[in-house]
């Protein structure tokens, strides 16, 4: 009999991983259910682990929808993993090739789509996980399509709202390094030939495009550790803790940010517990798959006070991340025993404040750069005209 590895997490929240033999993953995951294990992970011993892809987002919800559609009209898993498949990009294609499979060998669904983390969360495992135990397969895919629809359409209208100033700054940046590199030299030289000391402005500028013309290499130096810079930033566990920490304590993008981690964890525990996850899996799954480490550790200690017996409520409201509007939601939910809904009203609400946050940020940002550019072109004319007025004082008549 295949060896399998396997993860799992208990009714106190405790998580275990073992290994054992089976005739299937399925058996196993039966076999690990049967003690009142939740398995978060089943994989063959010895099995290759996929190499990540990347995969377009629309494209997963697209493929995540017809999966639901199709099993709600009746066909078998395997025979929609293919009609799916053929609609699909060829990344995606393959992966769920490989996941079909992985259900031929007798694995679940979820445990089919854990093997490819890169493209399916932790919560949406989570989420057909529960669907599964529930027998409403079908059901779980259309509610993670729903949650990955919503995803994609708020990071789709945050990148529209960030197009505008990315243009202008780019646009503005490359005019005043034209102007740096090849104007303002043509001046320096024809001011040097005049032999009239030049205002303290006008020899800084000239002085500082002599030195960015002799120095040029310096700009694509500059350029390279900006890029270095931020994919330290962004590939780093150490990296990404500090750019979260500082983007919080920022004055207006902090709140958009704490709006936006609100809505993101009250999504994510929302889709999970209406799915039929408990309590303690659900917090788990949703830490597991937080992009940002301070929602994952605040989901993470959360989940601990939940297994020490506290409310959802109060183990929200020990971290500082989390807006009062959520817990008061939150707690509301708990009193009537709608948790999973209010928190799904709740992810609307921040979703809908993020958004305006974000505009918010974007008004505020266009005029900035204006002003920054057109200063700096004002400084430029304003050192050129003194100077122009020093040779030819006549020229201030």
């Amino acid at each position: 009999m295949p060896a399998f590895r396997f993860r799992t997490i208990d009714a106190n929240g405790r998580r275990a991983r073992g290994h054992a033999q089976a005739v299937s993953a399925a058996a196993l995951v039966r076999d690990l259910e049967a003690q009142r294990l939740t398995v978060l992970d089943v994989r063959e011993r010895g099995a290759q682990v996929p190499e990540a892809v990347r995969v377009n987002g629309r494209a997963v919800a697209d493929a995540v929808q017809a999966m639901a559609s199709l099993l709600a009209a009746g066909l078998p898993v395997a025979r929609a993993l293919d009609l799916t498949a053929e609609a699909a990009p060829r990344t995606l294609a393959d992966v769920l090739q490989n996941m079909r499979a992985r259900l031929e060998r007798g694995e679940s669904v979820a445990a089919s789509m854990a093997a490819h983390p890169s493209v399916f969360s932790a919560t949406a495992v989570g989420v057909v996980r529960a669907g599964e135990r529930a027998g409403d397969l079908d059901g779980a895919l259309a509610r993670l399509a729903a949650q990955l629809e919503r995803e994609e359409s708020l990071r789709a209208r945050l990148v529209s709202a960030a197009i505008y100033p990315a243009i202008l700054t780019i646009a503005g940046g490359a005019a005043i390094v034209v102007l740096l590199l090849f104007v303002l030299p043509r001046f320096a030289a024809l001011l040097d030939n005049t032999g009239i000391p030049l205002p303290a402005s006008t020899a800084f500028l000239l002085g500082t495009a002599t030195a960015l013309r002799t120095y040029w290499i310096a700009l694509p130096l500059a350029a390279i550790g900006a890029l270095a810079a931020l994919s330290w930033l962004r590939g780093s566990n150490s990296g990404r803790r500090a750019a979260a920490h500082a983007l919080l304590a920022l004055p207006v993008v902090g709140a958009f940010r704490r709006d936006l981690l609100a809505a993101n964890g009250a999504r994510a525990l929302g889709v999970l517990l209406r799915g039929g996850s408990p309590l303690p899996a659900a917090l788990d799954d949703a830490a597991s798959a937080a992009a940002d480490p301070l929602l994952r550790d605040a989901l993470a200690r959360a989940r601990a006070r939940v297994i020490a017996g506290s409310t959802l409520r109060a183990a929200l409201a020990a971290e500082p991340v989390f807006d009062h509007v959520l817990i008061s939601l939150v707690a509301t939910g708990e009193e009537a025993g709608r948790l999973a809904e209010f928190l799904s009203r709740a992810a609307d609400l921040f979703e809908q404040r993020a958004e305006r946050g974000a505009q918010r940020l974007v008004a505020l940002l266009e005029p900035t750069i204006i002003v920054v550019f057109g200063l700096v072109v004002g400084f430029v004319a304003l050192s050129l005209l003194q100077a122009i007025y020093g040779i030819n004082p006549s020229g201030l008549r």
